[in-house]
């Protein structure tokens, strides 16, 4: 699924097509993101070239080079963060009533070693595996998607397949 472009590989999101579901505050944190681009970041880097430029030969010149660099990446995140924000839908996660997992779910799990663990399902662009935050379009967050406490569940990933039990699942941000 991967298409070249510009000479550059191209991703249509982490795990197959990208769904245009977020929460609200992952949409929030893409917003602070693309601010503080544009009006730190940017601002920053753009007065590091001009002072760069400003000490001669710009062929030689790292620091004016890698500023070049930085304003490119900068300005295509921002491009990529504004059209991105557009095309998103912001969802919010809400308890059905029937105790199954719906897009924001916070679902308790134990494998078949007793290890507990808890994610969030969430939309492919605020994915966090470090938070246990990931993505409706994962395997993991694909075969939570529907089911219920009680329910048991095979998760395939690389490193073998896992049985897991569906302990919990609760919506807001409260501990369970």
């Amino acid at each position: 699924m991967h298409r070249r472009r510009h000479g550059h590989l191209h991703h249509p999101g982490a795990f197959g097509l990208k769904s245009n579901y977020i929460t609200p505050q992952g949409e929030q944190r893409l917003r602070e993101e693309l601010e503080h681009l544009w009006h730190v970041e940017r601002r920053k880097v753009t007065q590091e070239v001009s002072d760069a430029a400003a000490q001669g030969d710009r062929s030689e010149n790292a620091e004016y080079i890698y500023g070049k660099k930085r304003l490119r990446e900068i300005d295509r995140r921002v491009r990529y963060l504004t059209k991105r924000l557009d095309d998103l839908k912001v969802v919010e996660p809400t308890d059905r009533g029937d105790g199954k997992v719906y897009f924001g779910a916070h679902v308790r799990v134990e494998d078949e070693n007793g290890e507990i663990s808890e994610y969030q399902i969430v939309g492919p662009d605020e994915f966090d595996a470090k938070t246990g935050r990931i993505s409706m379009n994962s395997p993991v967050g694909s075969v939570l998607l529907g089911k219920r406490e009680g329910d048991e569940v095979l998760v395939r990933r690389p490193k073998g397949d896992s049985h897991w039990t569906i302990l919990g699942v609760r919506y807001g941000d409260s501990a369970e």
